[in-house]
């Protein structure tokens, strides 16, 4: 992908972030889901990486390595007509400098944007500290810009996914890091793991950027969200794990019952699928 395109891009997707509706960024996780996606009109596409280290072999939390990830991102990038911003966990890396070579490589697959999360691969819950995980946000930014694509950066905090401290602790603890990524660089800040509309309507509030929201069971519609003050709505691993509960049940029609209506009925024709 020529640089051009490639800005074209990540500013189109930027401004999506500000646009009079919430922006819906579902999440592919090879060339084909993304194909989809874009068919059914989104304006832009995300990666799960959880949907990608599944597909590949791998457990999700940073299983696969940078290489493979950045592979299947570029994949999907080029076989694309709108934006794509990829889901790099924690970034592949434990040092500044790792995590700089890490944006680096985003920008030179064709992404756009990318995750980073605050959580550090490989342990139970723990979050960086507030300004190491600040200067993480800064480095990629630093990064990516010196590579010529400034991405656009979606920092995720997992306070409540995670369930740092106490309950009543959290609404404070994720808005004072969500406020730190943001002045140190982050386009938009991910809260994953909030489900109640007050919450979510607090941080809307209270965080000085746009905020991306994790969907599920309990959230709020897209709608709802909107009327809130939510930026983006994102599916994460959801469609992907939809998707192979779909194989599992196929699995056990044709074992228990020799039949054939779970992929038959409702299934993408053979010519459909080769034209994605």
């Amino acid at each position: 992908m020529d640089r051009a395109t490639q800005q074209r891009r990540v500013d189109t997707f930027r401004q999506l972030h500000h646009g009079e509706h919430i922006l819906v960024l579902p999440n592919a996780w090879d060339v084909a889901t993304a194909r989809v996606f874009q068919r059914a009109g989104f304006p832009a596409v995300a990666t799960t990486s959880a949907g990608i280290a599944n597909a590949l072999g791998y457990a999700d939390g940073e299983r696969i390595s940078r290489e493979e990830m950045v592979a299947m991102v570029e994949r999907i990038a080029h076989a694309l007509s709108v934006p794509l911003t990829a889901d790099m966990e924690a970034g592949y890396a434990d040092t500044l400098q790792g995590l700089e070579e890490t944006a680096r490589l985003v920008v030179v697959s064709g992404a756009v944007g990318l995750n980073l999360e605050d959580a550090m691969a490989g342990e139970a819950s723990p979050l960086y500290d507030i300004q190491l995980a600040a200067d993480r946000v800064r480095a990629v930014r630093e990064s990516s810009a010196a590579a010529g694509v400034s991405l656009v950066i979606n920092a995720r905090t997992d306070v409540f996914l995670a369930n740092v401290g106490e309950p009543e602790t959290r609404l404070a603890h994720a808005i004072r890091r969500a406020n730190a990524y943001r002045e140190a660089g982050a386009d938009c800040l991910f809260i994953p793991g909030v489900r109640d509309a007050e919450t979510i309507a607090t941080l809307a509030r209270e965080i000085a950027g746009p905020i991306n929201v994790l969907a599920g069971p309990g959230v709020p519609s897209t709608p709802e969200l909107e009327r809130l003050g939510v930026a983006r709505v994102s599916v994460g691993s959801g469609p992907a794990r939809a998707a192979l509960g779909l194989v599992q049940r196929i699995a056990r029609e044709l074992r228990e019952r020799g039949t054939y209506e779970g992929f038959t009925t409702g299934a993408m024709t053979y010519a459909e699928a080769n034209e994605l």
